[in-house]
């Protein structure tokens, strides 16, 4: 599987970045084979739909050095180890609830040498922690990760939640109109898996 189209839309990657994604699909197919990380039948477009995917998130937001950012419900890892090899000063806490993952990702997260990320068996809600960003991927409705996140933001000033979402969200929008910000993703990949794609965002209220 070729990761060129990482690369192509980042160039800017350092090499032990492109190493590391160069890494990844070899890594995911070994465990994937004991515990379905991934969708068989998604496997084949890994680098599209789940690496470059989640990138997308850098094209709109800079996660600064020492930031925490949770990824809540992080499943496979993602979007959050791509993130954490984006970003090699921030720190990454990648959350889910079912422990066969999570003692999966412990040991992506050690084969890719990644030390700035912790795995973490919980659900979201009941940890007592502070970010400066969450991160989500098709998790649960904006609605519910609302819920779930409130009093877990260090402070107000640009916090808040980021999903990764897809199809008609109109409905789901709808509480929050006055508040969320939507970005296609469409406007910076031009693959047709991300003509739906939106990165929402929910800011901190005031």
């Amino acid at each position: 599987m070729n990761p060129d189209i990482i690369f192509n839309y980042f160039p800017e990657l350092k090499v032990s970045a492109k190493n590391k994604i160069e890494n990844l699909y070899t890594i995911y197919q070994s465990h994937n084979k004991k515990i379905n990380l991934i969708s068989r039948k998604d496997f084949n477009f890994f680098y599209q739909r789940h690496v470059l995917h989640s990138l997308s998130i850098c094209k709109k937001f800079i996660f600064k050095k020492d930031f925490d950012i949770m990824d809540l419900g992080t499943g496979g890892g993602f979007p959050g180890i791509p993130l954490a090899i984006f970003f090699p000063d921030t720190n990454f806490y990648l959350v889910d609830s079912i422990k066969k993952k999570t003692i999966s990702l412990l040991q992506i997260v050690s084969d890719l040498d990644l030390k700035n990320v912790k795995i973490i068996n919980n659900r979201s809600e009941n940890l007592d922690l502070k970010f400066d960003f969450i991160i989500s991927r098709a998790v649960a409705s904006l609605s519910k990760l609302d819920e779930w996140t409130k009093n877990k933001f260090k402070n107000k000033n640009n916090c808040g939640l980021i999903c990764l979402k897809g199809g008609d969200l109109n409905e789901e929008l709808i509480p929050f109109k006055n508040r969320v910000k939507i970005h296609n993703i469409s406007d910076f990949y031009k693959e047709d898996f991300f003509l739906s794609k939106k990165i929402i965002f929910l800011p901190v209220e005031n």
